[in-house]
């Protein structure tokens, strides 16, 4: 079981399908990890290539195979588009500890819809041998036996 936080650097995304015929899109994200949710700033008229430069930190604990990432276009007055989906597996960036930014591809209805950035690293927490958390108490530590 994996007990620490991830932290997500979303970068931006490059060659995403364009919901909206006559401007720009607005699109944002909703980053999901098991049952946290984070959602980024609206890259007002950035249209298919939005660019956010955002960290995002999660809270990791149990089991976790993936990131979720949904791509939205942000609407006035109607209901938000679905832009895209990209599922990053987790595997790697808990044995690495760091995942430099890479493109992950976004795709909707089994189609390839360009790509988005991210960037991953993981800090596990400190574990003692009995499996329990230490706690600090700034500088000392108190006896719970």
């Amino acid at each position: 079981m994996r007990h620490g936080s991830l932290e997500v650097l979303l970068i931006g995304a490059k060659g995403l399908e364009n919901s909206d015929f006559l401007n720009n899109m607005d699109p944002y994200v909703i980053i999901t990890c098991r049952t946290q949710e984070k959602k980024s700033s609206v890259a007002s008229g950035m249209g298919t290539e939005p660019e956010w430069n955002e960290t995002f930190v999660f809270n990791v604990s149990g089991d976790v195979t993936e990131l979720s990432i949904k791509i939205l276009d942000s609407d006035m007055g109607n209901a938000d588009d679905f832009v895209g989906q990209a599922k990053i597996p987790l595997e790697a960036v808990f044995e690495e500890r760091k995942i430099p930014p890479t493109a992950y591809n976004v795709v909707k209805d089994e189609k390839f819809y360009g790509h988005i950035r991210v960037g991953l690293t993981f800090t596990p927490e400190e574990v003692n041998d009995r499996g329990v958390e230490e706690e600090s108490y700034g500088g000392w530590k108190q006896s719970t036996y």
